[in-house]
């Protein structure tokens, strides 16, 4: 293994690519349908060393084979196997061999709306002491070293794998329930006798193995992205990328790629024509250009989301929605907000007048229909061909039974036209710019089949719309979040040294994770000698010695932690430091009735403000050029008084306060019952934001599509919390119960992926306490997904989902949804 070390913060590493690798098709599985692939290799390959990859979209939550060798067709219940697949009662990957589970993570794999990369290597030959390299795996690129169940082989064992008998991807050739996979593979290589090359490589102060082969970080994302297998295959290795599905033979769906010529046999899928084709263009890698008919353009397609639906069962990829019984609804994997986009819905069993398509904006309510009297949808019901916008009205054609609906979406016009078998009936709604809206439907006794353009569109889209697909994603401003916000872990010295930030840290929150200490906030503003504490009601703290003693471009540097008040430097002690960027010290700021000083990111939209309080109400400029959506405002001297918080899912007369776990509160001297505008923030007379004389700091943030988003939810009280769209994969995720103390937390909860590196994250932070990050907490896990978050614990009194409580959210990005993965 070579070594390349890395020493920034979020630094990307690989050659420029000179041309987008592109996959061109998927194959998907549906365990309903036992489909699979097999082959029996003519003779043995290396049964010690040997490497699977493959790219994988999951569909659900269950048990599921990728991969499987044995000498007898029942795979699964054998201990004459070797499996690789979900194949225990978890969302874990395993590795299992011969009656031992070789590997089983601890990390769980429940996203369903975007694509991640699987590697296992195993190699028995590798010697003592290093019986660990026996038996690896990858997950986009980084190697998994958290395990659940950890065996490792004995020196020179012989797998299942490569042995002349018989081999299957996706189940197995007898029908044992839980077997087969639900979900898509693309890009399958095997390679018999090598394992891929690694590097090293440290991101947010932690080092990483990474792999050379099989894939590559993208320059511009630092996703991780295809690549070809430039090395040889051995005797049984074998590359299949689905390209032909002119048939469904082993020379065409399951041909061998790699030269060896050891195509697969497919089982009981279909490339014929329509919604029972199994052979898509949802894949990995977005490219093409959207001409409309659908089953062109390539890259990441909405299915229905498994995360965001009610007591229905998803089948096909997740396209089939079947509800037996009370109507219950289902949204899409994505959200848009502009752009113009067009699907098909057709019912193919159980049409009554419940049925209703259409689209939803807000967070799903189990038990509604889109456009029902209370919620933001809009829909088209088939039993009468009426429309619902919180409440009925006639409007189109019924439909019934293999109609297909087609739903035109135009977000640049604020509207929304339903076709019947490709007639238009005519205009159903519009005023719908302003919010992000998702496609929805709700079913009773129906099976509901969605086709988002990723197979052929029955009926061409009208000029101008395109599927629903990552290709046709706006290009986002921000397609790195690390080069705006990032989150590094470090430890203490004790004297003094410099922390590689990869970004220029002009606001820096510190917090020492192994014990108690206050949260020390400084930027460039302020001064780095300057220090406040979220969890405290102290007046700034000046020291230019401790703390941080210098913010520079790419850096912090610490000094010898002899602070008063907080820590961020003691010897041994270990530490995350969250980072914006903003623009240096700042400058003038006339917008408002006082002159305030402001340092300002236009892109990442946050600044930095200071002012000096008046004691009337008055007008505070923040530089932003949007309205922001969180203020956070501190006293820096004066009397010790609470930071006070505004924020989008509270009211303009009310407010949070950061270092405290009560309610939302409502002082119309806070903000001057008055909302923030494009220029300015409002104050009143309340001394926490305006204190006549007293110098004062205000954070400000607005949303950036696929950067930063920060909204409110309903907590439910489940295990399968409330999923959270955000359009992007967070990095950093800060919740905060808004409507109550939630049963007497009410914290302010932080989350991020320096700390927690897989899911479900559990390590929590809390901005209004000093405590120090706690162990593991299975009942405070929270899933971070390639397109938002979602709360895995309903107990009660644990700050995030509790039933019926209303939670506000911040969130910032490592990748907009156009080119995250699953995590």
């Amino acid at each position: 293994m070579s070594l390349i070390p890395f020493a920034g913060a979020v630094q990307k590493f690989n050659r420029q690519r000179d041309t987008q690798y592109k996959i061109e098709r998927s194959l998907r599985f549906n365990s309903a349908d036992t489909a699979f692939l097999n082959r029996t290799p003519a003779s043995a390959g290396n049964r010690k060393t040997w490497t699977w990859s493959g790219w994988i979209k999951r569909s659900s939550a269950k048990y599921g084979l990728l991969f499987a060798a044995g000498n007898t067709n029942d795979l699964w219940n054998s201990s004459a196997t070797t499996l690789i697949g979900w194949v225990a009662n978890t969302d874990s990957i395993s590795i299992y061999n011969n009656g031992t589970y070789f590997r089983t993570t601890t990390q769980v794999f429940r996203d369903f709306s975007a694509w991640g990369h699987l590697v296992v290597a195993i190699d028995t030959t590798q010697p003592t002491p290093h019986e660990a390299n026996r038996v690896k795996m990858y997950w986009n690129g980084v190697q998994i070293t958290a395990f659940a169940t950890s065996n490792n082989p004995t020196l020179n064992l012989d797998t299942l794998v490569n042995a002349a008998h018989n081999h299957v991807i996706g189940g197995q050739q007898t029908n044992v329930a839980n077997s087969y996979y639900n979900g898509y593979l693309a890009e399958i290589n095997f390679i018999d006798g090598q394992v891929p090359t690694t590097t090293t490589r440290t991101v947010n102060g932690v080092t990483q193995t990474v792999l050379t082969q099989l894939g590559e970080f993208d320059t511009s994302t630092g996703v991780w992205v295809p690549k070809a297998w430039n090395g040889t295959y051995g005797t049984n290795g074998f590359y299949l990328n689905f390209s032909d599905n002119s048939n469904t033979t082993a020379a065409t769906l399951g041909k061998d790629y790699s030269g060896n010529g050891n195509n697969w046999t497919p089982n009981l899928f279909s490339v014929n024509a329509g919604a029972g084709n199994d052979s898509l263009v949802d894949v990995p890698t977005p490219f093409g250009t959207d001409t409309g008919a659908g089953g062109t353009v390539r890259g990441n397609y909405a299915t229905w989301n498994a995360l965001d639906k009610g007591d229905g069962t998803l089948s096909n990829g997740n396209l089939d929605w079947v509800k037996s019984g009370s109507w219950s609804p289902i949204r899409a994997t994505f959200g848009v907000s502009s752009g113009k986009w067009y699907w098909e819905t057709t019912l193919t069993s159980g049409v009554n007048l419940i049925t209703g398509i259409g689209i939803s904006s807000t967070s799903l309510v189990a038990g509604t229909y889109p456009g029902q009297s209370g919620n933001s949808g809009r829909g088209y019901f088939s039993g009468d061909g009426s429309k619902f916008n919180n409440g009925g009205s006639s409007y189109g054609a019924s439909f019934t039974t293999n109609d297909v609906i087609g739903v035109a979406l135009d977000m640049d016009a604020g509207t929304l036209t339903y076709y019947k078998n490709g007639v238009s009936q005519g205009q159903a709604f519009s005023g719908l710019t302003g919010s992000t809206w998702f496609p929805m439907i709700a079913v009773e006794n129906s099976t509901a089949v969605a086709n988002f353009g990723q197979r052929p569109f029955a009926y061409t889209a009208p000029s101008g719309f395109k599927a629903l697909c990552t290709q046709n994603l706006p290009n986002p401003t921000i397609v790195d979040g690390g080069e705006y916000f990032n989150a590094v872990l470090y430890t203490g010295n004790g004297t003094s040294q410099i922390i590689d930030t990869g970004l220029q840290p002009d606001f820096i929150w510190i917090k020492r994770l192994n014990g108690a200490a206050a949260h020390t906030l400084t930027d460039s503003v302020r001064g780095a000698s300057k220090q406040l504490f979220s969890n405290l009601t102290n007046a700034e703290q000046t020291d230019a010695d401790s703390g941080v003693t210098a913010i520079n471009s790419t850096s912090m540097t610490l000094g010898d932690n002899n602070l008063a008040t907080g820590s961020v430097n003691g010897s041994g002690s270990t530490y995350v430091a969250w980072n914006w960027k903003a623009n240096g010290a700042g400058s003038s700021n006339t917008a408002g009735s006082i002159t305030s000083t402001v340092s300002v990111n236009t892109t990442s939209k946050f600044s930095i403000v200071t002012y000096t309080g008046t004691g009337y109400a008055a007008t505070v400029g923040h530089g932003l050029g949007v309205a922001p959506s969180m203020v956070i405002v501190k006293k820096r001297g004066g009397t010790a008084d609470s930071w006070f918080v505004w924020h989008s899912g509270i009211a303009n007369t009310e407010y949070l306060v950061l270092n405290t776990t009560a309610a939302k509160a409502t002082n119309a001297g806070a903000w001057n019952s008055t909302s923030p505008t494009s220029t300015v923030f409002s104050i009143g007379n309340a001394n926490n934001t305006n204190e006549n004389t007293i110098a004062l700091v205000a954070y400000c943030f607005a949303p950036v599509a696929g950067y930063s988003a920060f909204g409110s939810y309903t907590g439910n009280g489940s295990a399968d919390g409330p999923f959270v769209f955000t359009g992007f994969r967070p990095r950093w995720v800060l919740i905060k119960s808004s409507s109550s103390t939630d049963g007497g937390s009410g914290d302010w909860l932080i989350y991020d992926t320096a700390r927690g590196t897989y899911n479900a994250i559990d390590f929590r932070l809390y901005a209004n306490l000093s405590q120090a990050q706690s162990g593991s907490f299975s009942q405070y896990a929270l899933d971070i997904l390639s397109n938002g978050f979602k709360p895995r614990d309903g107990s009660a009194n644990f700050g995030f989902n509790t039933s019926g409580v209303t939670y506000i959210y911040a969130a910032f990005a490592e990748n907009p949804f156009k080119y995250s993965l699953a995590r």
